[in-house]
């Protein structure tokens, strides 16, 4: 009896210290947002009352979210929820500092990724209604695609040499998507589904098949960032699953094989457009020898944060957002490090690195391979973003304009990013205990 009674108390503890724990968390977080924040609301010594607003009821959002969880739905486990509430935070306040209106709409797309993550979460802890619709969802996510580009090409056109972008104009309001970021939770989910079963030679060619079929939709649509990030992370799959380095090898080389088949398909149809994407390419490595055309969007990237220093030269101050191209999206790690400072900037590749670890952790104990496979799919699809915009920005690897995951300004990415967060959660054992202690 005693010993039962010591062990119930040591439970108590541990429950009131993961609590004490997680108010604690959320309460640095919540003075670290309106720190930096504050540049923003209290701009030129007067009080900006609609911004303050909206900051102030997106970390009251933050505590209810929390608190709903803990209080009435029993959940624990709130690390993935944290961080990526670090990363929008830091997002949301670098876009209100220049565009207000912008913020307001990434703002309303933060929350929306959180209603995808949390319908996300729900469906995911049936592993049989996952299964049931693997098909339906790889069909879908090729006719977004598919479709996407036929209409990018006629509605929008091209923009940055590529037709990625769906934007249209309802009754004076403007909306923009990207149908690529949307194809990328269906990407995780298809093949983690797709592979959870024994790896037979039907799986591996529809797998490939899919995966060919879209990497090669997107060198057509020549959104050839997104399509080496869809590469990296089905190359990550089917390791996982396989284990064998031969399988993997002849894996990677049947797709790099349908995506250099779909690049010379775009080279072909897309004339000088294509020529464009080459030349950007060859710049890699060498961006000084013509800081002022080729690679001047790196250029200006490279001497603005060095500019930075250790803290930064403060919210809105800094010079970057106006003299780079797309400063708040293909190069927003480069504002990071001239306004927050380089503190800010290696926390911020600090959280990406620990998703990965999250996602190896949770998996090893995670009751069936979907989770596991799906979990580090995820986790890599959104490293290896985050790498190639980080890498890409400073020409440590060829400069792709990939957006930077929950920080960058874009609608599409955020609510992709929450969705892909949602695989690496319902990995955790602590997400459905009661669903797993079933699955065991």
């Amino acid at each position: 009896m005693n010993a039962d009674r010591k062990a119930q108390q040591s439970r108590l503890r541990r429950r009131k210290y993961h609590a004490v724990d997680r108010g604690l968390i959320l309460l640095i977080l919540t003075v670290f947002q309106a720190v930096i924040a504050m540049p923003v609301y209290y701009a030129d010594n007067t009080l900006q009352t609609r911004l303050a607003l909206e900051f102030g009821g997106f970390i009251l959002f933050e505590w209810l979210y929390v608190g709903i969880m803990h209080f009435l739905l029993k959940k624990k486990n709130f690390e993935l929820e944290f961080i990526a509430f670090f990363l929008s935070g830091i997002g949301l306040t670098l876009i209100a500092a220049s565009q207000p209106k912008k913020f307001e709409t990434q703002l309303i797309m933060t929350i929306g990724g959180i209603i995808v993550y949390d319908i996300l979460l729900w469906f995911l802890q049936d592993v049989k209604r996952v299964m049931a619709v693997r098909f339906l969802v790889g069909i879908a996510a090729l006719g977004v695609l598919g479709v996407g580009f036929l209409l990018a090409k006629k509605i929008t056109g091209n923009i940055n040499g590529a037709y990625n972008w769906i934007i249209v104009s309802i009754s004076g309001y403007r909306f923009s998507f990207q149908p690529s970021e949307f194809a990328k939770i269906a990407f995780v989910f298809v093949g983690a589904a797709s592979l959870d079963k024994l790896l037979t030679s039907k799986n591996i060619y529809l797998y490939v098949g899919f995966s060919m079929a879209s990497i090669g939709i997107l060198c057509v649509m020549r959104d050839l960032g997104a399509a080496m990030v869809y590469f990296m992370t089905f190359l990550v799959l089917a390791f996982l699953r396989s284990g064998d380095v031969r399988s993997f090898l002849f894996l990677g080389v049947s797709l790099a094989l349908g995506g250099g088949l779909g690049f010379a398909v775009m080279r072909v149809l897309s004339g000088n457009q294509g020529e464009k994407i080459t030349r950007r390419l060859k710049t890699y490595l060498h961006v000084w020898n013509d800081p002022l055309g080729k690679g001047y969007q790196q250029v200006q990237m490279l001497i603005n944060s060095a500019a930075g220093g250790l803290f930064g030269v403060g919210v809105g101050k800094g010079i970057g957002r106006g003299t780079t191209p797309e400063g708040l999206t293909d190069t927003m790690f480069g504002v990071i490090c001239e306004e927050l400072g380089w503190i800010i900037a290696f926390a911020v590749l600090a959280t990406y690195g620990f998703l990965l670890y999250y996602a190896v952790r949770v998996s090893r104990s995670a009751p069936s391979t979907f989770y596991s496979i799906s979990a580090c799919a995820a986790a890599t699809m959104l490293l290896a973003q985050a790498a190639l915009h980080v890498f890409g920005s400073a020409d440590l690897l060829p400069f792709t304009g990939v957006t930077l995951p929950f920080i960058s300004q874009g609608g599409s990415s955020m609510i992709c990013c929450w969705g892909l967060l949602a695989f690496l959660k319902a990995a955790d054992i602590r997400t459905y205990p009661k669903v797993f202690k079933q699955m065991v």
